[in-house]
């Protein structure tokens, strides 16, 4: 550290110079006259140094005592004041330097791999070999520096190796900006630099620059500059303007600027040019995209206005226009609180205008909105508490005319849900409510519930004592729980949303269940758990159906009267009950088989878990039920219940005392594995995850006492493919009119459980390569979710998401070579149709695959699409073709046939601040 003394000392400064390992560091000692040296490896630099070093205070040895006047008061130098014992008085003094006016007011550090000189005389130091200078914020880097005390200037150049290539280019960081340059010079009094050959960069852009003038406030003056997103010295592409200013995060601004590509001048030219490099929200124009639709004509495509109302909420708004009169307009606002929740909402109206407007006939016009809105809540916030949403509905012609991508394309259904949550802490009761939305968007038929509330206490243990003192009783094991389940429905068709018929459809009910049990062991391998479940119906709404011989055909007047169904409702409160009886027994059974030393397969291990229940359930239900003619025969009747159809259910008819019976299977292998570092050198492998049969058997029944066999099977070969399969066999036989009569099917000699009815099958694997980079990727994400801007980042994410969909080429990852995802989905239905004759089998096949390869690193092709087996047509495909050019990327998008086909051609550069910078070209075709 280097100071100033005052004048009226004598100057004495001795320069020692130490050689260590052959590398030269010159290290300048202040040495005062008691011989202590203060070594200079942080300096402040000060260009009046040699004029300002104070001579040291010869040392006598003797006692510093001489007669002196008393100090005024305002004498500062004075320290303290005595007598000794001479009587003298004795002053010891310390002078307290003066700053000079041009010394810093912050420390300079500074070192350099091979060596550090000062040159005393010249006033100047020099530092060689990746040298490196830090001053407040500011951070300077060179392979080669000098800097200049009288004039207070340092200068930081680059240097040519033994090969001639130059290294050590100059790099200068300040409070995030970067300026990378061949020639550096920066006044350390002023706070001025002149940069010449730089490239700095700002955000996602570069701002390359013959020379370049940095101001004390941090304000940038370019000269003969180009702004570019290409991150290559030599970029691809480049704004080239004369002159550009450059305000720190805030703008860059530029007069003329030519568009030039290659480093070759384009005819493109833009009067001046704004790019924006703050940080943050920012409000501001979206530009849209041209397209070519052949049912709507020209048109200009999400174009709008992007509104940023601090940290907490934004909002977007997008709008289509086209040429032929169809329009749409989408408002996007999300919200965040952090800590606390976080969603979105996306308002979407549309008119879509078809045909001549001359000729009325074929002129039509197709009105359409969609409402979609997710929250979810942190679970931080209300610990118990937990809200979240998600919700999607609207016309069912909205996606037709205005979604375009593949999987909101061939989904028909779409549905929505509303869920607050509450648990009581140290308490057993939980109270759920919610609004749950269901649309098919073919049929065009709507359910909602409404409010949807389900209150349950936990099975408490009433005879249990809170201190537990010897082995428990069986009676401590009794446990009681208690569930309501409130349902409030509608189910109509979406043109009567809103409407009489809509209310008119609507059903209540309400269901109690109080279900008492208890489980003890038997022989220590067998559970025994007897339960009683006791349920409470409630309703608002009775419906009585009955045959009418009158009724005219169709309920058309005129026509003969050839009968029909008349349907009358009675609203009122009405109540049912039900009570059952059960008690089950449940093991496990183990079994291994061994194999030879030699064989790869070491065992087998089969694991049964046979369940047998009994069950009891008395006929309360005469009342709820009535019998019901559907036809002029009076022999065709059934017995249905006054509640058919109620959402919370009916009591069953029927007295029922029966088995119920299942057994589940586990299979998996040991096998010879290198890999397993334990020594055993073992490996598990499940060969089925779980495969089985239920059923019951009734033993209060008339007949048919048998139920129909449910079997399952479930497994994860190669824990990358996914099978599960189920299905029902039918016990009994058939007569010659096909009609089920009660007499089983091995009855006749047959080895056979029965007739299988229907059946389903389903198989998924995905397979990819390696990515490149997926521990870049895994810590970027982390970053984002555990960073400040985490709720933000989650909106952005959906909203990337949608644009993904849309333009799939336009976002794929050529850090993965290749990646296939396929599924295949079988169903089987073997039953007698009346007007058949016979059993009539329908089997349904269809498989779904989607993938991309890379032909060379840079090129990738994708493929989303499918087959259907029974009408043998190919599904919705969506091919794609994508170019990674570097700072650029080209996709083109192709949906060859269907009622929807689009081909586009599109070209931008990656950085997202220049992402609306793009050329392409659509066309979308219709089959209405």
């Amino acid at each position: 550290m280097t100071f100033s003394y005052k004048n009226n000392y004598k100057k004495f400064l001795r320069q020692t110079y130490l050689v260590i390992a052959g590398v030269i560091i010159a290290v300048p000692f202040i040495i005062d006259a008691s011989g202590g040296n203060r070594p200079h490896g942080s300096a402040i630099f000060n260009k009046n140094l040699a004029d300002t070093a104070p001579a040291p205070r010869k040392d006598t040895g003797k006692p510093r005592t001489k007669p002196v006047p008393t100090p005024a008061a305002t004498d500062t130098n004075v320290l303290s004041k005595g007598t000794d014992t001479t009587g003298e008085v004795t002053v010891d003094t310390i002078y307290v330097p003066k700053i000079s006016k041009d010394t810093l007011d912050a420390p300079v550090t500074y070192k350099a791999k091979d060596s550090i000189i000062l040159m005393v005389p010249d006033k100047r130091f020099y530092l060689y070999g990746t040298a490196s200078t830090k001053y407040k914020t500011i951070e300077l880097s060179a392979e080669k520096m000098n800097f200049d005390q009288n004039t207070g200037t340092l200068e930081a150049t680059n240097a040519k190796d033994t090969a001639g290539k130059i290294i050590g280019r100059p790099v200068m960081n300040d409070g995030g900006q970067s300026f990378e340059s061949d020639t550096l010079r920066y006044n350390f009094t002023s706070q001025k630099a002149k940069i010449y050959h730089t490239k700095s960069q700002y955000g996602e852009g570069y701002v390359h620059s013959e020379q370049t003038k940095r101001e004390a406030d941090n304000t940038i003056f370019g000269f003969k500059s180009g702004y570019t997103t290409c991150n290559l010295d030599t970029p691809h592409f480049a704004f080239r303007a004369r002159k550009i200013k450059v305000i720190p995060d805030k703008l860059i601004i530029s007069g003329p600027a030519n568009i030039e590509i290659m480093g070759i001048p384009t005819p493109l030219f833009i009067p001046f040019a704004i790019f924006p490099i703050t940080q943050g929200q920012r409000s501001g124009i979206l530009p849209p995209q041209f397209v070519v639709n052949q049912q709507k004509g020209m048109g200009l495509e999400n174009g709008g206005y992007y509104i940023g109302l601090g940290d907490n909420f934004d909002m977007t708004l997008r709008g289509d226009v086209y040429s032929y009169g169809s329009w749409s307009l989408t408002a996007s606002p999300t919200y965040r609180k952090r800590y606390k929740y976080n969603g979105g909402l996306n308002l979407s109206f549309a008119t879509t205008r078809f045909g001549d407007p001359a000729v009325k006939s074929e002129f039509s016009t197709s009105r359409d909105f969609r409402v979609m809105w997710n929250h979810s809540m942190d679970s931080k916030a209300r610990p118990g508490v937990t809200f979240g949403a998600s919700v999607n509905f609207g016309t069912s012609t909205f996606n037709r005319y205005n979604v375009y991508d593949y999987n909101t394309r061939v989904n028909n259904n779409i549905g929505s849900s509303i869920n607050f949550s509450k648990a009581w802490q140290g308490k057993p009761y939980n109270l759920t409510v919610g609004l749950n939305h269901s649309q098919n968007l073919s049929t065009r038929d709507v359910s909602v519930t409404f409010p949807s509330a389900t209150f349950t206490v936990n099975t408490i243990y009433p005879f249990q004592p809170k201190e537990l003192v010897g082995a428990p009783k069986w009676y401590h094991k009794v446990g009681i729980s208690y569930t309501a389940n409130f349902q409030n429905q509608a189910n109509f068709k979406d043109s009567a949303f809103g409407k009489k018929a809509m209310l008119d459809a609507m059903q209540t009910g309400m269901k109690h269940d109080i279900p008492i049990s208890f489980s003890i062991p038997i022989l220590k391998t067998i559970t025994f758990s007897p339960a009683v479940n006791l349920s409470e119906y409630w309703y608002t709404k009775k419906v009585t159906r009955s045959w009418n011989p009158r009724k005219p055909y169709y309920g058309i007047p005129g026509k003969d009267s050839l009968g029909g169904i008349d349907t009358s409702y009675a609203n009122g409160f009405f109540a049912a009950h039900e009570v059952s009886v059960s008690a089950s027994l449940s093991t496990a059974l183990y079994g291994m088989y061994t194999f030879k030393k030699t064989s790869k397969v070491k065992a087998i291990r089969h694991v049964m878990r046979p369940t047998v229940s009994a069950s009891y359930r008395p006929d309360f239900s005469s009342s709820y039920y009535y019998k019901y003619q559907y036809s002029g025969n009076p022999t065709d009747f059934n017995r249905v219940s006054y509640f058919e159809g109620a959402i919370i259910g009916v009591p069953s008819q029927g007295t029922f005392g029966g088995i119920n019976f299942g057994l589940d299977n586990n299979l998996e292998m040991k096998v010879f594995s290198r890999k397993d570092t334990s020594g055993n050198h073992e490996k598990k492998v499940k060969l089925l995850d779980g495969f089985g049969i239920t059923g019951n058997y009734n033993l209060m029944g008339d007949s048919f006492k048998l139920s129909p066999f449910n079997i399952y099977a479930r497994t994860n070969l190669f824990d990358k493919v996914n099978i599960s399969a189920n299905g029902t066999i039918d016990p009994y036989q058939r007569d010659a009119r096909f009609k089920r009569i009660d007499k089983y099917v091995w009855q006749d000699g047959k080895i056979s459980l029965g007739r299988l009815t229907n059946a389903s099958v389903s198989l998924s694997t995905s397979f990819q390569s390696k990515d490149k980079k997926s521990k870049d990727k895994q810590q970027k994400l982390d970053s984002i979710q555990n960073g400040e801007s985490a709720d933000a980042a989650m909106a952005a994410q959906q909203r990337q998401l949608q644009m993904v969909r849309n333009n799939p080429g336009e976002y794929v990852d050529f850090d993965i070579p290749w990646r296939v995802d396929l599924s295949y989905s079988l169903s089987y239905v073997n039953d007698v149709r009346p007007d058949s004759g016979g059993f009539v089998s329908r089997i349904t096949q269809y498989v779904s695959f989607n993938g991309d390869f890379s032909l060379t690193p840079k090129w990738k092709i994708g493929l989303n699409s499918g087959f259907d087996f029974t009408n043998m047509q190919i599904a919705y495909t969506n091919m794609y073709i994508s170019r990674d050019l570097h700072c650029w990327q080209m996709s083109i998008n192709l949906i060859p046939f269907g009622t929807f086909r689009q081909f586009s051609i599109t070209i931008n550069p990656k950085a997202g601040i220049l992402r609306d910078l793009r050329i392409n070209r659509s066309r979308q075709f219709y089959d209405l």
